[in-house]
């Protein structure tokens, strides 16, 4: 199985650290198409992946365009659809890993005479996308796609609302590599000691600085919690989103917590970030199609409490492998922060079986047999040119 891979973007997100992760056992049959260039080629490169950059500049579309700007997009899409159906003749099927790369598969999948596979890592809702790219992506899907692969029961349940056909569709989770997450305690402990965290409850927060990601649902339930109870917050904006940057700072200040937040922007080492903390906390104000940072947690052996929407649900049983909190509600938050911090032994027994359980749950292995078992049914029964 030859497998032509489609990805919009040049910055590796949770659907491209996804992708990276598929792509790994066809990487002597398969290429990975980026529509823009960044750090994602880079990634994939290091892991032997082949990849070709299409474009030199990314499609001016953004999730709350209308159809003005869709249309304007046309002259960008045509010369990109052009490469994929010639590229395509190589491969045995197309397989669009975000929506701008649906667009422009399904048009070639159309044109080449290839199925197309569409990896839906979204909750097409109008929390996230415009009523342009909402229609848009159900009805190119509905037409050309063979299989939508969703990556949680809450993507799959917000595309059949929004028109999708509902037989099209699979549940698949993303897949992790638990080896991954086992770097030594002791690198943790040291790292601790040079952040200067020693004798803090530490909070980790691990996202793009975002509104919708809810940092400042987080700083608000800090101001509820004990002075040892500290916010570490890892990543940093992305798609023009600075200026919330600055109203985070801005809050700090207003609550007074500049000695107990730190913002370490972008890293690298965010495994061993993840287990020099006490608590993860997961604040999406709006529903999360997945959450890979709830999983990581988990995998990391930490406790983990996540808003209370989306697939984050489907992740998480209260109090038995996490907690839930209401999305935008401080006090909640900052109620199971206080019980993690009183009650370590509870909490560390809970983050215990939640590594377990997501070290089988959530197995890469497993989860790409399955992929690749609905992929092999899905060449099987569509037509071969």
């Amino acid at each position: 199985m030859k497998i032509l891979f489609l990805d919009q973007s040049g910055k590796p997100g949770g659907a491209e650290l996804c992708l990276l992760d598929i792509a790994k056992p066809y990487r002597d049959r398969c290429l990975v198409a980026l529509l823009a260039d960044g750090p994602f080629r880079d990634l994939l490169e290091q892991h032997q992946i082949p990849v070709q950059v299409l474009s030199s500049e990314g499609i001016q579309v953004r999730k709350d365009s209308g159809w003005r700007q869709g249309f304007g997009s046309l002259a960008q899409l045509l010369p990109l659809i052009t490469q994929v159906v010639q590229l395509s003749r190589n491969y045995d099927l197309i397989y669009a890993n975000t929506q701008k790369a649906l667009v422009v598969g399904a048009l070639a999948a159309w044109l080449s005479r290839r199925p197309l596979v569409y990896h839906l890592h979204d909750i097409l809702s109008p929390d996230h996308f415009s009523s342009m790219n909402r229609r848009l992506a159900v009805t190119l899907a509905n037409r050309f796609a063979s299989l939508v692969i969703a990556n949680s029961e809450a993507s799959q349940t917000a595309f059949i609302a929004a028109g999708g056909r509902a037989e099209l569709t699979q549940v698949i989770y993303n897949g992790f590599e638990p080896q991954i997450y086992q770097s030594s305690n002791a690198e943790a402990v040291q790292l601790r000691q040079q952040l200067g965290l020693e004798g803090q409850f530490v909070v980790g927060h691990f996202s793009r600085l975002s509104p919708w990601k809810g940092q400042h649902v987080l700083l608000e339930a800090l101001a509820h919690c004990p002075q040892d109870v500290m916010a570490l917050f890892v990543g940093d904006a992305l798609f023009g989103e600075q200026q919330y940057v600055e109203q985070l700072h801005q809050q700090v200040n207003a609550l007074g917590l500049q000695k107990r937040v730190r913002f370490l922007g972008f890293r690298s080492d965010v495994v061993t970030l993840m287990k020099s903390c006490d608590l993860i906390a997961h604040t999406s104000t709006a529903p999360e199609p997945f959450g890979r940072v709830i999983v990581e947690a988990m995998l990391c052996g930490k406790p983990v409490v996540a808003a209370k929407s989306g697939g984050a649900i489907e992740l998480i049983t209260p109090e038995v492998d996490g907690w839930l909190a209401t999305p935008g509600n401080p006090q909640q938050l900052a109620a199971v922060i206080n019980l993690c911090r009183n009650q370590p032994e509870r909490s560390s027994a809970i983050a215990h079986h939640a590594q377990i359980q997501a070290s089988q749950r959530f197995n890469l292995d497993i989860i790409n047999q399955k992929i690749a078992q609905l992929l092999g049914q899905t060449l099987a029964r569509v037509p071969q040119v």
